[in-house]
């Protein structure tokens, strides 16, 4: 659909435009280099259906027809809004642990109707696996490092440009991502070293995942290894002989190895490189040194994080290898020091006996002390009082009976609604229905008002700030949704975690 320019022109599609290029093909020679812009065409096209979801390492598993060509970008929009509306924008960002847009194409018109048809909602694909995250210097030299970072980054730049067509106001752009979606979050928050290029005034992390963050010459193994799976020379042409070969090629290299002198693969293999550019440094050090945009932020957790990744370990020794697996370089004395804070815990259903351990550890190192420290940063250098965190404790019992009652991710249906985000027949909409209004109304309220406050449901609490010192934060719970200290048991072992962090991201 052709939008113009004008300010009478009203947006007469119910609450949608969707499918439509926001970059250019990233094929053949664009392969591997950052987004360029979309070819001028003539003419009408269409944008009423979603497009093409990107390729990686999690094909075959559900994705939406997955292909090369995926640089797409969603639009809901209320269908009385005008180019003069200047709607506050929340944009999303979707996870997939940089292997695959598994949160991909989420319905946002729930989300339009009950903000009182207040706000534009804004989702979108990005280059994920080998495609997005293929690292060396001959990438640097023949191409660009972190090109699925680039596309939200273009895709960002492109709202810049083109929202208030749509009715959007491109001064009041709030991010949000899930999982590496929220990873995502905090290398934008960081990128070029905090400089803010005015893409946003508001930041949403859910469940932020910091995995191994590499430097360039750290994963040279994992070039040679991907050129030598495509039959490629490493040689000053390589580039050129990887662009040349065809998709199913590609695509038979992009799968998940173990990292050098490890026998099994980690749970995530393809990821962000510190490029000296977008990705300055790691981003414990960038988040320490104050290097961020200064913004509003509301970031948390689940209680379950690490139950979905986690290795069903039946001895201490599974445990601390499935530890080293994802993060190869930790010392014996820091493994000690892990075993020493994860001891065998209480048994969970169907799971090995040291599986509560591994899930425990990998959760907290992996997302929730990640979330807190996105949230204790953005308290020491913005201030105290604009950062908000949350506890998400909202019980699922399906997933209780397999061990993980509250899983990675698990507020998602009722931020965007149940019906917006397949869930099927879950428990938001029946006996978890009640927390739907509560959530989806803070979320609202702070891509609204930088607030979660201002607009939240009747009944209610006041989500308190996370204050300074250790942090207060919000428990979702049904029948019991209040304030509470994050508790000191998790500070020391996030302190610990971040102790680690010079190792683990290497």
């Amino acid at each position: 659909m052709e939008v113009k320019d004008n300010p009478s022109q009203r947006l007469s599609i119910w609450d949608t435009r969707i499918g439509m290029r926001f970059a250019a093909p990233p094929l053949g020679d664009l392969r591997f280099r950052a987004p360029r812009d979309p070819p001028r065409t003539n003419g009408t096209q269409s944008a009423a259906s979603f497009q093409a979801t990107c390729l990686g390492s999690y094909v075959g598993f559900g994705l939406e027809n997955p292909q090369e060509d995926c640089l797409f970008i969603n639009v809901f929009t209320p269908s009385n809004a005008t180019t003069n509306s200047k709607l506050p924008v929340w944009f999303y960002i979707q996870g997939g642990g940089y292997s695959g847009n598994t949160n991909a194409n989420y319905n946002g018109t729930e989300v339009v109707v009950n903000s009182g048809h207040g706000v534009i909602l804004v989702n979108m694909n990005y280059r994920v696996g080998a495609f997005g995250f293929l690292a060396s210097e001959k990438v640097r030299r023949d191409g660009d490092l972190n090109v699925g970072l680039l596309d939200q980054r273009k895709a960002m730049q492109w709202v810049q440009k083109y929202i208030h067509l749509f009715g959007g106001d491109p001064d009041h752009v709030v991010i949000h991502g899930a999982s590496a979606g929220a990873g995502s979050i905090a290398y934008h928050l960081t990128a070029y070293g905090g400089r803010d290029e005015g893409l946003f005034v508001g930041a949403i992390s859910e469940s932020t995942f910091f995995p191994t963050h590499r430097t360039v010459p750290e994963m040279e193994f994992q070039f040679s290894r991907f050129a030598a799976n495509v039959s490629c020379p490493n040689d000053a042409n390589v580039m050129s002989c990887i662009r040349s070969k065809d998709l199913a090629t590609l695509q038979s290299a992009d799968y998940y190895q173990p990292f050098p002198g490890r026998q099994n693969a980690p749970d995530w293999y393809f990821l962000p490189v510190v490029d000296g550019t977008f990705s300055p440094d790691l981003l414990y050090n960038l988040l320490s040194q104050g290097r961020f945009v200064k913004v509003p932020l509301l970031t948390g957790h689940d209680t379950d994080e690490g139950n979905g990744f986690a290795a069903n370990a039946a001895t201490n020794e599974e445990f601390l290898s499935f530890m080293v697996d994802n993060y190869p370089k930790l010392t014996t004395s820091q493994l000690q020091r892990i075993n020493a804070s994860y001891p065998l815990m209480p048994p969970l259903p169907l799971h090995a006996e040291w599986f509560p351990s591994a899930a425990a550890a990998y959760g907290d190192s992996t997302f929730k002390c990640p979330s807190n420290y996105l949230a204790s940063s953005l308290s020491r250098y913005f201030s105290p009082n604009r950062v908000w965190n949350y506890h998400y404790n909202v019980t699922d019992l399906t997933d209780a009976a397999f061990g993980s009652a509250v899983p990675h991710t698990a507020e998602t249906p009722a931020i965007f609604g149940p019906e917006s985000t397949d869930c099927g027949d879950c428990s938001y909409f029946t006996y978890n229905a009640p927390i739907v209004p509560v959530v989806m109304s803070y979320w609202i309220s702070f891509v609204r008002r930088l607030d979660p406050n201002v607009e939240r449901a009747r009944g209610s609490p006041v989500w308190g700030s996370f204050g300074r010192g250790g942090g207060q934060r919000l428990k979702f719970q049904i029948g019991d949704t209040v304030m509470e200290p994050v508790d000191g048991d998790q500070l020391r072992k996030c302190e610990m975690w971040r102790g680690f962090a010079q190792t683990m991201e290497q």
